[in-house]
C-alpha cells in the first residue's frame, strides 16, 4: 500500500517572525548569562599597558627573587571592622602598610595603617568597609621591602 506524503505546513509570516525573535532571544539570554559570569569572576584591571609592562617585567622578577629571599609571609583576613595581618618570620620593628582598592567599578582607594601586638599580629586602625577589596600589604623593614596583593571579603 503505497505511503500518504506527510502533510507540509504552510511558512506564514507569523511562524518565521516567531522563529527569528525566538532566535534572538536566546543568544541575548546566552550573552547576558556569560556578561554576568564575565563581571562576577574578573577583579578588575591586570595591567593598563601591557607594553610598558613588558618592559618592566624582569624588574619585577627580580624583586618577586629578592622577596623571596627574605623568607616573610603575611596571612590576611577580616577581624570584626578591622583587617587583621598576621605576619611570619618578619623582624621586630617592622613597619606594615596596606592600600585597598574594589576590584570592579569605582576603585574607591584607601590606605590603611597598623598597630602590632608585639606577636606578628596587626591590626589595621582605620575601619574594613564591608565587601570584596583588593588589599596590598607592604612590610618595609631596613632595607628590606616585602609586598603581596590579595583579595579579601
Amino acid at each position: 500500500m503505497p505511503k500518504e506524503p506527510a502533510m507540509q505546513r504552510e511558512m506564514t509570516g507569523k511562524k518565521f517572525a516567531a522563529i527569528l525573535v525566538g532566535g534572538f532571544a536566546i543568544v541575548i539570554a546566552v550573552n547576558f548569562t556569560m556578561a554576568t559570569f564575565a563581571t562576577r569572576g574578573f577583579s578588575g584591571t591586570v595591567v593598563d599597558n601591557s607594553y610598558v609592562a613588558s618592559q618592566k617585567f624582569n624588574g619585577w622578577l627580580e624583586q618577586a627573587q629578592q622577596q623571596e629571599k627574605l623568607g616573610w609571609d603575611a596571612q590576611l583576613a577580616r577581624r570584626d571592622d578591622r583587617l587583621s595581618v598576621a605576619t611570619e618570620q618578619v623582624p621586630a620593628g617592622a613597619f606594615l602598610s596596606a592600600q585597598i582598592r574594589r576590584p570592579l567599578g569605582q576603585p574607591d582607594p584607601r590606605e590603611l595603617t597598623f598597630a602590632s601586638d608585639g606577636s606578628g599580629q596587626f591590626v589595621s586602625q582605620e575601619e574594613l568597609p564591608e565587601g570584596r577589596w583588593i588589599v596590598r600589604v607592604t612590610i618595609q623593614s631596613g632595607g628590606d621591602i616585602w609586598v603581596r596583593e590579595d583579595t579579601i571579603r
